[in-house]
């Protein structure tokens, strides 16, 4: 199907002798795990998921938190409290390393990948901005451009301390042919007014790229899609413990004292739900693969019926929410501008 075939089956929502036309959407997430300290080859991976996905018919495809770069699940960096120590420096130099610029030679990749498969792509990856991190998701669309990105805007417990946070001017939602695609990244799930945000501009399609793979994850996004009104689409990695990096400072609580030769680390748990609360695929806690769902975009109206949580069913002269999108920069440089001498005199 062509763009604009695309979009007008999409869109056009008018119904030609009481019937509508088709509204459905192919979609993917690919549960898999980072290539640890190995970029090309994680790209390398992203790119067999991605044609394998789009040679099923997935018009959009969404990868887990910080799938390049790796989610760090376990590291230390040898920080405590006043504690700090080389070893921790060394794992950051590495981790460092691991992470993109955006935009940047990685980025120009897949954007060309996105347009070779005629899909949208959201991705997630750990940014560098010179030596500060980012948890950042990044949109392209099928036709091989970058759209833009998401950077986290609060990282949660220990990862406040290798990541920073993102500002009001990274929380796009991009209206494309296929509906409106936004992301929360994680624990910004749980933020009420970082999600009233992402209702405001219309998100229909709700990605959730997470590391958070608990059964209360699942009631989360269930929750999400009925507030919402929207399609939720929830990416995690599936990881065992042989395909992380050796290292003896690794802490996995839920781990320590199983029995497995090879326990799992990160367990999966991507699963998709349709605005009226049911659970279209997944979640798959068993292997790394494609966990994929036809749309029906003509659920979002069917929800919103009854519940528009920005619209007929809030309550804007009681409540109401001020978003500020301008970046915030630490340091602004203001150039004195020289006025030429008056030569008239001379």
């Amino acid at each position: 199907m062509s763009t604009t075939e695309e979009m007008s089956a999409v869109k056009n929502t008018t119904p030609v002798n009481g019937v509508y036309p088709s509204s459905t959407v192919r979609v993917t997430i690919i549960q898999s795990s980072t290539v640890y300290n190995d970029t090309p080859a994680t790209l390398d991976k992203a790119e067999k998921f991605i044609v394998e996905a789009a040679s099923k018919g997935a018009k959009l495809v969404l990868f887990p938190e910080a799938f390049i770069g790796g989610y760090p699940r376990g590291f230390r960096f040898g920080l405590a409290v006043g504690v700090h120590n080389e070893e921790g420096r060394d794992e950051f130099r590495n981790y460092h390393a691991s992470a993109i610029k955006v935009p940047g030679p990685e980025v120009e990749r897949l954007a060309e990948l996105a347009g070779k498969n005629n899909v949208h792509l959201v991705m997630g990856a750990i940014e560098k901005d010179g030596y500060t991190l980012y948890c950042t998701a990044l949109f392209f669309s099928p036709q091989g451009r970058f759209l833009g990105k998401h950077r986290k805007v609060m990282p949660t417990s220990l990862e406040r301390c290798i990541w920073g946070q993102g500002d009001g001017s990274t929380i796009p939602v991009y209206d494309t042919p296929i509906g409106k695609i936004g992301a929360a990244i994680c624990w910004e799930n749980r933020m009420p007014l970082y999600r009233t945000a992402l209702y405001a501009k219309g998100i229909e399609i709700y990605c959730a790229p997470t590391a958070d793979y608990s059964l209360e994850w699942q009631a989360s996004m269930i929750h999400i899609a009925v507030e919402g009104g929207c399609f939720v689409l929830s990416a995690h990695q599936f990881c065992k413990r042989k395909e992380f990096p050796e290292h003896p400072d690794y802490l996995f609580n839920d781990i320590v004292d199983t029995k497995e030769h090879d326990p799992t680390v990160s367990g999966g748990g991507s699963v998709i739900i349709s605005p009226l609360g049911q659970v279209l695929a997944g979640p798959n806690y068993e292997s790394e693969g494609l966990v994929t769902a036809d749309l029906d975009l003509g659920d979002i109206a069917r929800a919103k019926l009854y519940f528009d949580v920005v619209g007929h069913y809030s309550k804007p002269d009681i409540f109401n929410l001020t978003v500020n999108e301008h970046p915030k920069k630490p340091v602004t440089f203001v150039t004195k501008v020289e006025k030429p001498e008056d030569d008239s005199n001379k």
